[in-house]
């Protein structure tokens, strides 16, 4: 216990609370303080409850806690188990009662904030069935209903954001990374346009790029479009020859069976699809809509923590457990007379399993036999892609033997052709390592020559001029061939764009054709839609004229009828009659008004002559505690003379 006034003395002299307390203080607290303390912390769960509990009245307060508690899911201890006992602990707050629900509250304060937020949209509030008759209060719970779910999949996908990881640091690094990267290819396409510009012609090139690149995505998005129709294609054959096998199949099963056998496998699928139909799918439908039922039921409720949990586990377990109980007392019961009906049911119960085990393995090898049929048509389709149309046969299965023959033959021909080279670019390796140690030693041989004479670097000097000029051939050489390889390209390029020009006409004139019809679709599409939006409006303003009209017949015939007891109040006697009463009403707040302004004067200055009597008899009563207090030090000092004089 004292574990637990610690953790509620920290909770609250921290934030936001900061309460200042001490064991000794908290301990100390009268039962409206308490109960203050208890209506903070709800206010702080939950604002609508931060209120004086001076201003209202004690049943009202533990009313408001108690539905607050109730939304939360408290469970009082089991000391305080009885209702009763809690309610009135909770109206005189009694500490019993109060410290564990602070306790409580303050361990899990954030998990029922969110709580009590949920139950703000998720609490559903129950509309009578005898209102939801009427077809505007249907409609608006129907909304109501449909506005709930909706804001549970938006607190669900907003719950899922806040735990995916993403975070503003890693956003922003990522804007500040690409904002780089935009500055450093700003700064090589500067560059790059600096470098163009050096060229001559450099506009006329770029616009030939340009409608080179142009022309390559246009090539491409056409190259697409003819890859989705050979899809297309291909998804059409694939069905055209599923079908012609299934056409085979049928004409091979006429062929081959008799009209007897066809009877029977038709009998026998009958009663298959009519088990499945009338036995097997209304169980598992109706299986599906329980649990769909159980998940909504679970779904609509509050959000549970694991506490929750724990206790409707445990629950479960007592429940089994009882269960199995009542079975074995069944069995342990069962009189001798019903073994035989016992025996039966447990043979239809096993004839019953074994029928669904069997029906379940039939649909199994249907579907497996459908899926290898359409993976046999793939495979089919795809030699036929790869090698021919069809496998070969007799002659033709020779011929192609024969054929592979040869191309082996070639191919150990060829074989042995690049092992020679190989053996031979061996050899011409270690000719040519010989030949650069023998140019190194000659090198060094010259070297020493050289310095023997007195002319050291002259053959590297000769080496680096025959070097030098070699290279100034080659750039100019290379300058050359680039002029020209740059006017062969600008040529290339414009017999390029022409002849892409020439070969997509036909098909830019065919696709304007395509896009117009596009638009007339699209147009006539947009009509539909118009007029089908008008017919529903239309329907509907018709539907609430019937309403009306029927509403105006009922007011008519309540005025016609002539019998007194099937004769209603009409729209127009009960408007007249609220009329009336509201006329009454005003008629009395005025006379009420009138009366509170007569004796307001009058009561205004009765009040100041209490709060004046009231400031007097204060006067009074000091005057009369000042006399008796000095009457009291007149007495003393007195009684000290006496004793003075006596000494």
């Amino acid at each position: 216990m004292s574990d637990q006034i610690q953790f509620i003395v920290e909770k609250l002299n921290q934030e936001p609370f900061r309460k200042n307390y001490n064991l000794i203080t908290f301990d100390s607290l009268e039962s409206v303080q308490l109960l203050q303390l208890l209506s903070d912390v709800l206010g702080e769960i939950d604002p609508k409850h931060a209120v004086d509990i001076r201003e209202e009245l004690p049943e009202q307060t533990a009313k408001r806690m108690l539905s607050l508690l109730g939304i939360l899911k408290y469970k009082p201890p089991g000391s305080v188990s009885d209702v009763s006992a809690f309610r009135q602990g909770l109206i005189t707050g009694s500490k019993p009662v109060i410290h564990p629900l602070l306790h409580w509250l303050l361990q899990r304060t954030s998990e029922l904030k969110k709580r009590a937020y949920l139950a703000r949209f998720l609490v559903k509030l129950e509309v009578p069935a005898e209102f939801l008759q009427d077809d505007t209060v249907a409609d608006n719970n129907k909304q109501y209903e449909e506005t709930m779910e909706a804001f549970k999949n938006l607190h669900k996908e907003c719950e899922q954001l806040k735990t995916s990881g993403l975070s503003t640091a890693e956003i922003r690094r990522d804007i500040s990374a690409m904002e780089e990267e935009k500055d450093q290819l700003i700064k090589r396409t500067e560059r790059l346009k600096k470098r163009v510009e050096t060229v001559q012609n450099h506009q006329q090139m770029l616009e030939i790029a340009r409608q080179l690149r142009l022309e390559r995505e246009r090539e491409e998005s056409l190259a697409q479009q003819k890859q989705e129709q050979k899809n297309q294609l291909f998804h059409a054959e694939q069905r055209l020859q599923r079908a012609r096998f299934q056409l085979k199949e049928m004409h091979h099963a006429v062929v081959d069976s008799k009209p007897e056998s066809l009877m029977k496998k038709l009998e026998e699928e009958i009663n298959f699809n009519s088990y499945l139909v009338s036995e097997k799918m209304p169980r598992e439908i109706e299986s599906k809509k329980n649990s769909i039922y159980f998940l909504q039921k679970v779904a609509a409720e509050p959000a549970m923590s694991q506490s929750d949990l724990d206790v409707l586990e445990i629950k479960i377990n007592e429940v089994n457990a009882e269960i199995n109980q009542l079975i074995e007392k069944r069995m342990m019961k069962y009189e001798p007379t019903d073994n035989k009906f016992f025996m039966y049911r447990q043979q239809a119960s096993i004839v019953s399993r074994k029928k669904e085990a069997k029906a379940e393995e039939l649909q199994a090898a249907k579907e497996e036999m459908s899926s290898t049929e359409r993976e046999m048509l793939e495979k089919t389709n795809q030699a036929r892609e790869l090698g021919g149309s069809e496998v070969l046969k007799g002659d033709e299965l020779k011929h192609y033997v024969n054929k592979l023959r040869s191309k082996n033959t070639f191919y150990k021909k060829k074989r042995q052709e690049i092992a020679e080279i190989t053996a031979e670019c061996g050899v011409l390796q270690r000719t040519e390592e010989l030949l650069q140690q023998r140019h190194e030693a000659l090198q060094q041989q010259l070297q020493a020559i050289e310095d023997k004479k007195g002319i050291s670097g002259y053959s590297y000097t000769q080496e680096e001029l025959e070097r030098v000029s070699a290279v100034k051939s080659e750039t100019d050489e290379m300058k050359g061939r680039t002029l020209e390889n740059m006017s062969d390209m600008v040529k290339k390029l414009n017999a390029v764009v022409a002849e892409k020009k020439a070969s997509l006409a036909p098909v830019i004139k065919e696709l304007r054709q395509l896009r117009q019809k596009s638009q007339e679709v699209k147009s006539l599409l947009e009509e539909c839609v118009q007029e089908e939006s008008n017919y529903h409006y239309i329907n509907c303003m018709k539907r609430n004229l019937a309403v009306q009209l029927e509403r105006a017949k009922e007011e008519m015939k309540a005025y016609v009828t002539p019998d007194p007891r099937g004769k209603r109040k009409t729209i127009r006697e009960q408007y007249t009659q609220m009329i009336v009463e509201h006329e009454n009403l005003g008629k009395k707040l005025r006379e009420k008004q009138k009366v509170v302004r007569e004796s307001h004067g009058p009561n205004m200055k009765q009040m100041k002559m209490w709060q004046d009597f009231e400031q007097l008899m204060k006067c009074k009563k000091e005057c009369f505690l000042k006399q008796q207090q000095e009457t009291a030090i007149g007495q003393v000092i007195q009684e000290e003379g006496k004793d003075r004089l006596v000494l």
